[in-house]
């Protein structure tokens, strides 16, 4: 997620990426719902392989796959499965992945209007333009835990939602709507919280003019790492804020019209991904020298964010079931996470599991 030109920069605006997310759930439901369909096609920055067919003897044509920010070692498993040729196994002919960014169209735009035939997103913007009348569903979750944490220095760490009553927490405006969602879905008490408005380098946080920073578990964190500082981090996820991530979004005739295209899609992602979680490395090269070209990545730093995206992807559940699984009780606790930021949508209305769990009973090696 770093982009810029300066080292500052470079390592801190990944966090706009959260105020692009922020502004891709409260503009994306107008957005998708305008405008005329456009036929399927590719994006810049493409990556294209010979026409193939799969093992089955089935051509899909053309894949377009719109990622949710920059090309960064977030994707990784995607650039294995296109490197190592995963997705022309499975009779894709040509491979496109369209980057994000805050001067993007949002993912669910792409999808709907069918520049893309995925979207990696998240419940909370899916789940909004969905209510707002899009035909899209989530058929899968790569990240099993959202990657928002509150980070501290590790000489005074906040362990727990309590631990920052009496302390000064660095909120960014971009995050607003998840930090205020967040204190309701944990019941703390606010008025016990020191609120202060931030920018996004966590700079005043080794100062110490603030106690705890909101951030990505996968960014901010590693980047004070690298620099020498020691932090802790507190996931959300862990303390009374469920929600999956990285989730891949469809438009209902998809599903309903091309499940063997969909399968063949869920097969070369899970490839990918196992690939990257035995080698955390492998998909770091891939993005700094490879499909992040030029965007001042580090093979160093991308194979720290890759490490610890692993660990929001592997649970006990998807050991057991597989990567990308979500089950009923984690599905009804984003439900209900969502109301918690105004968001009143039932399961059966943003979830789709069904494609991915017929992708484990056909080839139960995948898990």
């Amino acid at each position: 997620m770093t982009r810029g030109t300066s080292s500052d920069d470079r390592a801190f605006a990944a966090t706009d990426r959260r105020l692009f997310l922020r502004r891709g759930l409260q503009l994306g439901g107008a957005v998708l719902l305008g405008g005329p369909l456009l036929a399927a096609c590719g994006g810049s920055d493409s990556s294209s392989s010979p026409s193939s067919s799969s093992p089955g003897g089935k051509s899909f044509g053309e894949l377009t796959l719109r990622l949710s920010w920059i090309k960064n070692v977030e994707f990784a498993g995607s650039y294995i499965a296109d490197s190592k040729g995963y997705y022309t196994d499975e009779g894709f002919s040509k491979v496109t992945l369209i980057g994000g960014g805050p001067s993007a169209t949002p993912m669910e735009t792409d999808v709907v209007t069918k520049k893309a035939l995925v979207a990696i997103s998240a419940p909370d913007i899916t789940g909004a333009a969905v209510a707002k009348g899009a035909p899209l569903k989530i058929i899968g979750a790569q990240f099993q835990k959202n990657p928002f944490c509150i980070m501290s220095m590790a000489k005074n760490p906040i362990a727990k939602p309590e631990d920052m009553y009496g302390k000064k927490i660095g909120v960014q405006a971009g995050n607003e709507s998840v930090w205020a969602a967040y204190v309701k879905a944990t019941g703390l008490d606010e008025s016990k919280i020191t609120k202060v408005p931030v920018q996004f380098d966590p700079l005043p946080l080794t100062q110490g003019t603030v106690d705890g920073w909101f951030s990505f578990v996968t960014n901010e964190p590693n980047t004070l790492r690298l620099k020498g500082f020691k932090v802790s981090t507190m996931l959300l996820a862990d303390t009374g804020y469920p929600l999956v991530s990285e989730t891949y979004c469809v438009r209902q005739e998809t599903i309903d019209d091309q499940r063997d295209l969909l399968k063949a899609f869920l097969r070369a992602e899970i490839k990918g991904w196992k690939a990257n979680i035995a080698d955390p490395g492998l998909g770091a090269k891939l993005a700094a020298e490879t499909y992040g070209k030029g965007l001042g990545l580090t093979t160093e730093e991308q194979t720290l964010e890759s490490k610890d995206e692993s660990k929001l992807m592997v649970s006990a559940d998807t050991r057991k079931s597989g990567l990308f699984t979500v089950t009923p009780e984690l599905i009804e606790e984003n439900v209900k996470t969502l109301k918690y930021g105004g968001l009143d949508i039932t399961a059966d209305k943003l979830f789709d599991l069904s494609i991915l769990e017929e992708v484990y009973k056909e080839d139960p090696s995948l898990v």
